[in-house]
């Protein structure tokens, strides 16, 4: 899309067919929707009524802290679109911009020539295969990209499949809040949004060991967790589950190189965290809006392919980095140490260190503000 407002020519394939689902947790914190702003989609969106999120909560047992994300760019709200909307509506802005789409396509092979990337391979479904040349192949095909296969791009900063994630929907169980339970004594954690036609989504997860046993029992397990939250236990069995699990095992963590000669990475391709925090799309609008601006300055002759990504390298690396170190450590759901703990209950109670700890989840306060000793020592000696 944005490739395409800025006059290029774009071919974007893809193996699904549009509007249809995927696996996701769908939610899109202040920064994405700011980014959806500016390119002109946040209004079909609102159009759709899908909630908004004013809260964030996080729930650890003996304490909760909660609070409303300060704004970043003007935008403090976040969205839980189904997928089966917000991707249909991309794909459409996308092509009014001018980019050329063919849907049910399957990629057979990454054209290398002489070590640069050249163009794709592949066939529509029931139609021969074609041929297609390009300056730059864009893999935003996930973590599974066959594009980062192909080149065998360098990946580094990797953690291992923390915490397998299972969801569904229900109705009747109304909020307003991105909710995250945390019972790391037990093992357990989950995460509550709302989304289109009156759903709520209620993603829970647990550790890879239990991971065989609980898949042969997901509905049991899944109920039985919520025991751990008496409160909340009582709000999901007065609820209706309007869907089947939907779930995934293996969630590495990983940076990828993402660029080489006439090749680029974007979102899960490029960079994967596991999905506790819900930053797989905000990221994946910003590091998309990235490359755009990179591959405009490149085709423009403002600058050098290679100069102008490994700008936009450093920066994604950069931003990522912190957030991306606090998701895998709350993904152990393991018991936080001493000093952690001594924050988290100077936090609760602190309404504004509350709204600064959602902020941080939400995209709004970068993690190492919020952490500098400067500021910790600020809020304990308020405690």
């Amino acid at each position: 899309m944005l490739l395409a407002r800025a006059g290029h020519r774009v071919l974007l394939v893809d193996k699904a067919t549009f509007p249809s689902d995927t696996l996701s947790t769908h939610f899109i914190h202040p920064p994405g929707i700011s980014a959806l702003g500016r390119w002109g989609i946040l209004e079909q969106l609102e159009a759709t009524n899908c909630p908004p999120v004013t809260r964030y909560s996080y729930d650890f047992g003996p304490i909760t802290i909660a609070g409303t994300p300060r704004p970043a760019d003007g935008v403090a709200i976040g969205y839980g679109p189904r997928r089966l909307v917000l991707d249909a509506m991309l794909i459409d802005a996308a092509v009014a911009a001018g980019a050329e789409f063919r849907e049910s396509f399957t990629v057979e092979e990454i054209l290398v020539e002489d070590g640069c990337v050249t163009g794709i391979r592949g066939h529509a479904a029931g139609g021969e295969t074609v041929t297609e040349r390009a300056r730059v192949v864009i893999g935003a095909d996930g973590k599974n990209s066959l594009v980062a296969k192909t080149v065998q791009a360098e990946q580094y900063n990797e953690a291992p499949p923390l915490a397998p994630s299972y969801y569904t929907y229900w109705s009747d169980l109304p909020t307003d809040t991105f909710e995250t339970y945390i019972r790391a004594e037990n093992d357990r954690g989950w995460g509550v949004l709302p989304t289109h036609d009156g759903l709520t989504c209620v993603v829970m997860g647990w550790p890879l060991a239990e991971f065989e046993a609980n898949r042969a029992d997901v509905e049991g397990t899944y109920m039985k967790t919520f025991d751990l939250a008496p409160e909340f236990a009582e709000r999901i069995q007065g609820a209706k589950r309007e869907d089947r699990f939907k779930g995934i095992r293996d969630l590495p963590g990983y940076f990828r190189k993402p660029y080489g000669p006439g090749w680029t990475l974007v979102g899960d391709a490029g960079y994967h965290k596991h999905p506790l925090t819900a930053y797989g799309i905000t990221d994946a609008f910003r590091d998309a809006e990235g490359v755009a601006g990179a591959l405009d300055d490149t085709f423009a002759e403002r600058q050098t392919f290679d100069d102008t990504m490994a700008a936009f390298h450093r920066a994604r690396d950069e931003k990522s980095g912190p957030i991306y170190g606090l998701t895998c450590d709350f993904a152990k759901i393991e018991p936080p140490p001493p000093e952690m703990l001594q924050l988290f209950g100077a936090i609760h109670g602190n309404s504004e260190a509350m709204d600064d700890f959602v902020s941080v989840m939400a995209g709004t306060l970068p993690v190492p503000e919020f952490f500098a000793p400067e500021n910790v020592g600020r809020i304990m000696a308020a405690a």
